[in-house]
């Protein structure tokens, strides 16, 4: 948060008129607090900057969730209306992005006053398109969650694009367009994959191949996988970083393969493949120690742990069961994976030995899950917002609380603030206990 004149003023005028060590530390101490204080009207927390929150993971520290959705601990602060949209929202500091499809033409993005939901800025290309065969029933409306760094977003249109936009007025700084510069093909269900932004690189799968580029200025730097496997049509898993084996690396699931990928050179590291229907590896891959956690449509829900071995990498599936995933990534608390299933249904699994240890009702299409201690946070497709214990031994709901009827986009967790992005609105709820 800036400094205000007079903060400026004060803090000047103290540093230079004391001359004690013991008050320039004070005083220094004075500085920090205001830098860091940031947006506190709910408390402190980190920005939600990305797909799945700060780390990517859908976890959140100890105590940044509620203890009830009833209306008296929970309150809606205010709702703005929007155009279809699944893109999660991201929060970062005062401010709260979002995105939407406008007239079926055009692909926005809007920054709003955390406070009031007032619009702050808007900026807009046309981007919009049509997606084929049982998708279209989801619509053709823009999909990824952008990703927000050093005062810029990354926002991934559906026609195969990643725009970089300046977070304090909107202005687009650099967009890349895939099909023109790579001479790819449109993604047949749209640019699905959230950028993932490392150091001084951003990264997606786009342009048929998992693909790094500078983030100042959008120049690709290179692309890698372009023989993964279906990944014509674009991929629909997005990238996680990870260190296995004491190499840090990016880890990818194409529409055919979970490979894992040296983030300097692009190189391959491993590869498993991972049978599906049509593709359709869309949850992120995530982390159990060294060993990676998926689940397919049309596949299985299998851990696949990553060791190095004379040099190379080796693999071993210490897993493998007939359940079926589907979009919905997992969260993972205390050696047990919660994730939503193909068939709308609830499951935990011990990581340790794949024993499913509950399977709960069904729900909706889709949920997006944020762990904090021993909480779990669940937006539900149809709107319902869960408050689960996260309890091996069964399916174990605290509270919950309507606020949606067709949610398709993450939740978004900051401070004490909750954001739903509806398909026709986004929310923000804040609570109190």
């Amino acid at each position: 948060m800036p400094f205000s004149e007079h903060a400026v003023t004060a803090i000047h005028y103290y540093l230079v008129s004391r001359k004690t060590l013991l008050q320039s530390f004070m005083a220094l101490a004075v500085v920090l607090a205001i830098c860091s204080t940031g947006y506190s009207q709910s408390g402190t927390g980190a920005d939600w900057t990305q797909w799945r929150g700060p780390n990517r993971d859908g976890k959140l520290p100890d105590s940044s969730l509620p203890s009830s959705l009833k209306e008296a601990d929970f309150k809606k602060a205010w709702s703005v209306p929007l155009g279809p949209g699944y893109s999660g929202p991201v929060v970062v500091g005062d401010r709260i992005y979002v995105t939407e499809t406008r007239d079926r033409k055009y692909e926005v993005v809007t920054a709003l006053d955390r406070k009031t939901g007032n619009q702050i800025w808007t900026s807009q290309w046309e981007g919009a398109m049509s997606v084929p065969f049982f998708a279209a029933s989801n619509g053709s409306w823009i999909r990824a969650t952008p990703a927000y760094e050093d005062g810029r977003l990354y926002v991934a249109g559906m026609r195969d694009v990643i725009v970089c936009i300046d977070a304090k007025d909107g202005n687009q700084i650099w967009k890349v367009d895939f099909p023109s510069q790579v001479g790819t093909a449109n993604p047949s269900f749209g640019f699905v994959c959230s950028p993932l932004i490392d150091g001084d690189y951003v990264y997606v799968q786009a342009g048929e191949a998992f693909t790094k580029l500078d983030k100042k200025t959008g120049k690709i730097v290179w692309q890698a996988l372009k023989d993964g496997g279906g990944m014509n049509g674009g991929a629909f898993s997005s990238p996680i970083i990870a260190t296995i084996a004491g190499k840090r690396q990016a880890v990818v699931q194409t529409r055919a393969s979970l490979c894992g990928v040296d983030l300097e050179t692009g190189s391959k590291l491993w590869s498993q493949t991972i049978p599906t229907f049509r593709g359709m590896n869309i949850l992120t891959p995530t982390m159990f120690g060294e060993s990676v956690f998926t689940s397919t449509y049309g596949g299985t829900t299998q851990l696949i742990s990553v060791a190095a071995a004379g040099g190379k990498f080796a693999l071993k599936q210490q897993w493998n069961l007939p359940v079926q995933g589907y979009m919905s990534s997992p969260v993972i608390v205390n050696d047990h994976a919660y994730v939503h299933l193909k068939n709308q249904r609830f499951a935990c699994f011990d990581l340790k030995n794949g024993v499913e240890k509950w399977r709960s009702r069904p729900y909706g299409k889709y949920a997006s899950l944020v762990a904090s201690g021993d909480k779990i946070l669940v937006l539900d497709q149809k709107g319902d917002l869960l408050l689960l214990r996260a309890n091996p031994e069964k399916f174990d709901v605290i509270d919950s609380r309507k606020v949606g009827d067709d949610s398709w986009a993450h939740v978004a967790v900051s401070g004490k603030d909750i954001v739903v992005r509806n398909l026709k609105d986004v929310s923000l709820y804040q609570w109190s206990k």
